[in-house]
């Protein structure tokens, strides 16, 4: 996939979620494969010593669109999401929350507001 064509990244901040990252994953792909468009979703651990970074490393070996960033130490969410900004290469950002405060419901509604 050529650079040019990713047309949604979604930035979340992680931060100690190895035992609840799954579902909200796995609803995330099931709203973003319903979109149509070419995604990738940018996961930044932010340093905790727990096992979320291998849960993540675990899905990106079956699922490319996601990237994982691990930080050094806990930097805090605006330095993680930072991070995913920086490698982030849709012409259009999302941020969410990984336990889901916010509503994954809303993200075709933001597109479409976007691209109007």
């Amino acid at each position: 996939m050529a650079h040019d064509e990713l047309e949604v990244s979604v930035v979340i901040p992680l931060f100690s979620e190895d035992d609840n990252i799954e579902p909200p994953y796995l609803r995330l792909k099931q709203v973003l494969n319903r979109l149509g468009k070419e995604y990738e979703i940018l996961i930044a651990d932010d340093g905790r010593a727990d096992a979320s970074f291998e849960v993540l490393k675990r899905f990106h070996a079956d699922d490319r669109s996601l990237k994982a960033v691990r930080l050094r130490r806990g930097f805090g969410q605006s330095a993680a999401f930072g991070a995913g900004f920086d490698r982030a290469g849709g012409q259009v950002i999302i941020t969410m929350h990984a336990d889901l405060q916010n509503d994954l419901a809303d993200i075709p509604e933001l597109l479409g507001r976007i691209v109007e």
